[in-house]
């Protein structure tokens, strides 16, 4: 397995990669400066030679961030997998350790499939109870200027959070396989992305409050039914029945739940509080609605970051 690593930390006070390695086809690109100069946050962007992930690489990425320290990680495009040849498949594996009031931004455009492609992404994130973090991933149904619509044999993207070391937060799989009685493209109907976004940590608090409500009044408006009173009610029932959303999303909450009647210190309340996370996932008709939407709902972080993400 072919490892990059990247280690930041606080130099003169400023978010500075103190180390960086990286070994074929994987390659960092990390720009002097992104956004204003008043902004402390490293950009790390991911990037593989050849444009995408060819059958049977097995890639893997080591990231630190220290105390104090903000990065981001993303990637130039989209993360194209080649088509698998014979019984080969693909893999990526990120690692990371997000230190004390540190904040870490995964933010890589979405992974797509061509057709026959086997694939599979595990990442894992270790964390304490006043680390950051900013988590997007999320897949296309592949080229659709060629018609191919999940039509690659098998995706599987896993992600695991773990707080102070060894004790799970989040732990999730996304596994997408085409079936004997049922494609993939069968199975998701219309919909052609899917997406997960993860905030977590006290620096995201606001925006955790602000996504919640958003996706509220989305699905609010976009599965309103008339009341039996209106006027129209009987004439649209029928067609309202039968058309399908083109962008659906939820959220939930994870992690541990503290009251603050509970017989804890007030320090203790504050790190469980702090530790909280949201998780929203989204399917969605089109690309270009969940860029929209991630274009939206981050754009507060511009202060942290530098700039707006998927700007």
């Amino acid at each position: 397995m072919e490892r990059g690593k990247v280690i930041v930390e606080k130099v003169g006070g400023k978010s500075t990669v103190t180390k960086c390695f990286s070994k074929y086809p994987l390659k960092f690109i990390i720009p002097r400066k992104v956004g204003s100069s008043e902004t402390d946050a490293v950009w790390i962007y991911t990037i593989t030679y050849g444009g995408g992930i060819v059958s049977g690489d097995s890639i893997a990425c080591d990231i630190t961030v220290g105390d104090g320290c903000t990065t981001v990680l993303t990637t130039q495009a989209s993360t194209k997998v080649y088509k698998a040849v014979g019984s080969k498949s693909s893999e990526q594996v990120l690692e990371a350790r997000v230190g004390s009031n540190a904040f870490l931004a995964v933010i890589p455009d979405p992974v797509t499939c061509f057709s026959t492609a086997k694939y599979s992404q595990r990442q894992v994130f270790k964390v304490v109870s006043d680390s950051s973090l900013l988590l997007v991933d999320w897949i296309t149904s592949g080229r659709h200027e060629r018609g191919e619509k999940w039509d690659f044999d098998l995706y599987k993207s896993t992600n695991h959070i773990f707080h102070n070391g060894d004790e799970p937060l989040f732990l999730d799989t996304v596994f997408l396989e085409q079936g004997t009685h049922a494609g993939i493209a069968e199975r998701m109907q219309d919909y052609q992305v899917i997406a997960m976004v993860i905030l977590l940590g006290p620096k995201l608090k606001l925006i955790q409050n602000q996504i919640q409500e958003d996706v509220k009044k989305i699905m609010s408006q976009s599965l309103h039914m008339p009341t039996i009173g209106s006027r129209q009610y009987s004439n649209r029932h029928t067609d309202h029945c039968l058309t399908k959303p083109s962008f659906v999303a939820s959220c939930s909450i994870f992690g541990p739940k503290v009251s603050p009647t509970d017989t804890y210190s007030i320090s203790l309340v504050a790190c469980e509080f702090q530790g909280i996370g949201v998780v929203t996932r989204i399917a969605a008709m089109t690309t270009e609605s969940v860029y929209n939407f991630l274009q939206h709902q981050l754009s507060s972080m511009e202060p942290l970051l530098g700039v707006k993400p998927y700007s």
